[in-house]
C-alpha cells in the first residue's frame, strides 16, 4: 500500500494528513482557507490521490505559514508513500487548458527537489488570498517530495482559472510519474537508486 499519515504541530500551525496514492480522489479538506481548499480539492480528485488533511493555523496573523506548511507536510508524505521509487513512471507532464488560461506542468520523481515557477498572471488576489503565496506552497511541496516541478502559466485572462489549470495540471502530470509501469518493476534510474 502506497500510504501515509503524518501529524506536525508547530506554534503556527497544527496539520493532520493522511493519502493513499491508489486511491480514487477522495477528499476532505480543510484549512481555513476556501480559495486554498478548493485547489487541493481539485489536486486530489485529477491525481486520484485520496487525501484527508486538516489545518488549523495562524490564520490571524496571515496565510503564510498555513499555506507553506501544508506544502511541507504534502510533500513528505507523498515522499514516504513512495518508499524506494520502485517501479513508477517517475516522470510525468500534462499541459492543461482551463478556458481562457493553460498551464503546463513536468515532474520528475527522481529525488532531487527543484522548482522552476512562471506564472504570467499579474493579479495577486483572489479575495483576501495571496496567489504569490502558491510559489511558497510549491516550492515546500517540491522539496519535501523530493521532486523537479516545473510550472509555466504562459497566459490567462481570469486568475481563477490560471491557478485552476496549475493545480489540475500538477495533478495530471503527478499521476502519470506515480503510476506503475508495467514493463520495469526496478528504480528508474540508471544510478540505481532514487
Amino acid at each position: 500500500m502506497r500510504t501515509a499519515q503524518i501529524t506536525r504541530t508547530t506554534r503556527e500551525t497544527d496539520i493532520q494528513l493522511k493519502l493513499n496514492l491508489d486511491g480514487t480522489g477522495k477528499h476532505a479538506i480543510s484549512t481555513g482557507i476556501g480559495f486554498f481548499d478548493h485547489m487541493l480539492e481539485l489536486f486530489a480528485r485529477h491525481s486520484l490521490i485520496d487525501l484527508e488533511l486538516t489545518c488549523r493555523g495562524d490564520l490571524q496573523v496571515d496565510y503564510h505559514h498555513t499555506v507553506e506548511d501544508v506544502g511541507l507536510v504534502l510533500g513528505s508524505a507523498l515522499d514516504q508513500a513512495l518508499g524506494e521509487r520502485k517501479g513508477i513512471r517517475r516522470y510525468g507532464f500534462f499541459m492543461l487548458p482551463m478556458d481562457e488560461a493553460r498551464a503546463d506542468v513536468l515532474v520528475d520523481l527522481g529525488g532531487r527537489p527543484f522548482l522552476v515557477w512562471k506564472i504570467s498572471h499579474p493579479e495577486q488576489h483572489i479575495r483576501d488570498f495571496n496567489v504569490q503565496l502558491l510559489e511558497e506552497f510549491m516550492r515546500a511541496f517540491s522539496t519535501n517530495a523530493r521532486m523537479n516541478l516545473h510550472v509555466v502559466q504562459p497566459y490567462g485572462a481570469e486568475v481563477h482559472h490560471a491557478y485552476e489549470a496549475v493545480f489540475k495540471g500538477l495533478a495530471r502530470a503527478l499521476r502519470a510519474a506515480l503510476e506503475p509501469d508495467p514493463r520495469d518493476s526496478g528504480i528508474p534510474s540508471s544510478k540505481g537508486v532514487l
